[in-house]
């Protein structure tokens, strides 16, 4: 299910708005609709100084990773938790369904049989049958804002579900990234060992030639261990890492899956429109919105519970000693009943369930602002994330180069016996270190693109079949 932006131009929201909407149908709102909350969306993100243009059109693509859609795709089809979320949408549906029955007339129909059967008394049989129909006149609309508050958590679960959709994309793309990382992190460990291996086999000549003292063997033989170890813990995060993707797919957790040897090559960031986009975009804020509506209405309807109501309850039976007579219209009685009915006491429980709904819907509000606030941070995060990801990345490039070139020099001074086996190991160390922290950070980067997305709730597109619970496209609310 896919849920399209509404346009708003306007550059200062007004939350208190929403309940305006939600409380239309309500009788003497209470004091907290009055109070406006104004939260300020500027017309760009201040994290980013430039145009940036229209939100892109498909942010997955950008990675330009075939194995990665493929992922994303199987994920939106098998998983379990989404799959779920699906579910609680026909839930919602049926609920909502379920109280606009309300709305519409209630008819009963049940006829009986008895006949006598003790013995030495005279075998007598009576039949009969009766129908008999409720309906509540919805005097005030207080049925109808039940109705339509069932309707709005039923909107709020369709977009609960988007989000959902939106979450276990992100978090499949972020799995993959680790996993390649994880994969990176093994060679790299692999290298080490090897590095350490041969410098032990160089410390051991030398020491048999007595060139190198004992204690130039024993740091050798420390190193090497100290890497084998590192290529244990290396290659258990890769495995965890392959593990968490299997999950995601809705797979065994088998360690089966295969990593890309590179990190996608990011380019510039485009295409993450403006603040006001993510109000109209992000369905957890659509959800919070729907509840809010919902809250609203749940406030109106248990205050015009205080009102009068209006019932009818027409009822018809017939009956006789043979069958026919059910269907004998001589015999048939009917009376129309109405009632009117005006609470009067109740132990305060009516009054005491309007402050419920009333403090349930001032949650709702603050919820809805919180959440928005949280996205607007999310974005900036991201969007500064970028420039210092880049940055960071960038120069631990130019470590990791340098470190090599170091570790370089050190090995062929140590082998012409003018370094030491300090200078040796800690050229090696080093390496390792500005190798390791270069492939997290372009991994990292990688992520913070997709969380930058997320936020934002960028559109992306896969081949995914449609959930059981979608697939009935002629159900509406």
């Amino acid at each position: 299910m896919k849920f399209r932006g509404r346009k708003m131009s306007n550059k200062w929201l007004m939350t208190a708005a929403l309940i305006g909407l939600s409380a239309c149908a309500s009788v003497n709102a209470g004091p907290e609709q009055a109070q406006m909350m104004r939260v300020q969306a500027p017309g760009q993100w201040q994290s980013q100084n430039e145009n940036v243009g229209a939100l892109a059109a498909d942010w997955l693509a950008g990675f330009a990773d075939a194995n990665l859609t493929a992922l994303v795709n199987e994920a939106l089809t098998n998983n379990h938790d989404l799959l779920a979320s699906a579910g609680r949408i026909d839930q919602a549906r049926a609920l909502a369904v379920s109280g606009a029955s309300a709305r519409l007339p209630s008819v009963d129909f049940s006829s009986s049989a008895t006949r006598n059967l003790v013995q030495n008394s005279p075998d007598i049989s009576s039949y009969g049958a009766s129908l008999s129909v409720s309906w509540e006149a919805d005097l005030w609309g207080r049925i109808k804002d039940g109705a339509n508050a069932g309707y709005a958590n039923a909107r709020a679960a369709e977009a609960d579900y988007a989000a959902a959709r939106l979450s276990i994309a992100g978090q499949t793309a972020q799995a993959w990234f680790d996993l390649i990382e994880g994969g990176q992190q093994v060679a790299l460990a692999n290298d080490d060992l090897q590095s350490r291996n041969r410098s032990s086999r160089l410390v051991q000549r030398r020491y048999a030639r007595g060139v190198s003292s004992s204690l130039d063997l024993r740091l050798a033989r420390s190193a090497l261990a100290g890497s084998e170890a590192t290529l244990a813990l290396r290659e258990q995060q890769q495995a965890d890492a392959t593990r968490r993707l299997e999950l995601l797919l809705g797979r065994y957790p088998a360690k089966a899956i295969k990593a890309a040897q590179n990190l996608p090559v990011l380019g510039a960031v485009s295409g993450v429109g403006t603040p006001v986009d993510v109000l109209a975009r992000r369905p957890d804020i659509l959800a919070a919105e729907a509840r809010l509506t919902s809250a609203g209405l749940r406030a109106s309807e248990a205050r015009k519970a205080l009102l009068p109501r209006l019932s009818f309850s027409p009822s018809a039976s017939t009956g006789g000693s043979d069958f026919s007579d059910i269907f004998d219209l001589d015999t048939l009685a009917g009376r129309l009943l109405g009632n009117l009915t005006q609470p009067i006491f109740r132990g305060g429980a009516l009054k005491a369930d309007i402050k419920r709904t009333r403090a349930a819907q001032r949650i709702q509000l603050e919820t809805y602002a919180a959440l928005v606030l949280t996205a607007w941070r999310e974005a900036e995060d991201a969007l500064d994330g970028e420039t210092y990801l880049a940055r960071r990345e960038a120069s631990l490039n130019v470590s990791a180069t340098e470190a090599r070139e170091a570790e370089k020099l050190a090995v062929r001074e140590f082998g012409r016996g003018v370094g030491t086996i300090f200078e040796l190991l800690d050229a090696q160390r080093r390496r390792i270190n500005a190798e390791s922290q270069f492939i997290a950070a372009s991994k990292e980067r990688a992520s913070n693109r997709v969380r930058l997305h997320l936020a934002i709730a960028g559109d992306f597109n896969t081949q995914a079949v449609k959930t059981a619970a979608l697939v009935d496209e002629d159900t509406s609310l």
